[in-house]
């Protein structure tokens, strides 16, 4: 069992997370909204998830500590990562099918470019954090930021090249080469052992 400070700084942590995905999601479904940008509904999507499994994480590390309530949490994060690749893949799909005309977002940018930022230094602390105290559902949620941190670098690179070369297919080609590993990650979660590569 981890340490009293250990756990208050995973509640700290999966607050911070719950607070910067509520801002990152709702600020990419807006701008996916007013450009009509499949990228940014499936990185709007990813932050919803996200942000879902950060409130589920949180509420597993304030109660009392079972092997049940973490065996929940790991499924719960695990299928939310399924949901995720599923929700890639048909924003990519309804895209390359050429369903809309996206429109260049800088706000959508700016969000991107925010989230490789902060992501990164989320899940790494995360990934410290579940070696400390055993997590995979914790492990899972580490995995959920860093993979929003590639989703975001992709999705940015995607964004730029369409709005400067006005290549369309660039961000959901780049979305659906990542679905792979998302997948990969959400069955190691489902298995209880996560993370594979993060």
């Amino acid at each position: 069992m981890a340490n009293p400070d250990t756990l208050r700084l995973v509640r700290r942590v999966q607050t911070l997370t719950i607070a910067w995905m509520s801002v990152e999601a709702a600020l990419s479904i807006w701008s996916a909204w007013k450009a009509h940008s499949p990228v940014l509904v499936a990185f709007g999507g990813d932050s919803a998830i996200e942000l879902l499994s950060a409130v589920v994480v949180l509420r597993r590390f304030r109660r009392p500590e079972s092997e049940r309530a973490e065996k929940g949490a790991a499924r719960i994060a695990g299928g939310l990562l399924f949901l995720l690749a599923a929700c890639v893949l048909v924003v990519s799909a309804m895209s390359l099918l050429g369903y809309g005309e996206p429109q260049p977002s800088y706000l959508g940018m700016a969000v991107l470019a925010a989230a490789t930022v902060i992501m990164p230094w989320l899940g790494n602390v995360k990934r410290r954090l579940s070696a400390a105290t055993g997590s995979a559902a914790l492990r899972a949620d580490a995995a959920e930021s860093l993979i929003c941190f590639y989703l975001s670098i992709i999705a940015l690179v995607g964004l730029t090249v369409h709005a400067l070369w006005h290549i369309e297919w660039a961000d959901p080609a780049a979305a659906v080469a990542i679905t792979p590993l998302i997948v990969f990650e959400g069955r190691e979660t489902m298995r209880g052992r996560a993370c594979g590569s993060c």
